[in-house]
């Protein structure tokens, strides 16, 4: 939902100001990136536990740089797609 709503209030302001193609990747990459994000901070906790490392010390800083390096990823992977068209 709040991929929805993040992808839904940017798309609106971008494709007015720049050009809808841009809001489209713009849009998507927030959707995909919330939901990452959602999932990676649930799973985690349950790896880390299962390896025998304290979830709360590991969480945060790993699931930081995971979330914004793999984000760099899906914003060129939609832009990549949408906009070399």
């Amino acid at each position: 939902m709040l991929g929805l709503m993040l992808g839904t209030a940017v798309f609106v302001p971008v494709a007015l100001i720049w050009e809808p193609n841009l809001a489209l990747v713009v849009a998507l990459t927030l959707v995909t990136i919330c939901v990452w994000a959602t999932m990676a901070g649930a799973a985690l906790p349950f790896f880390a536990r299962r390896m025998n490392i304290d979830p709360a010390v590991v969480s945060a800083p790993l699931i930081t740089t995971l979330v914004d390096a793999s984000g760099l990823l899906i914003y060129f992977g939609y832009a990549h797609l949408i906009l070399s068209v």
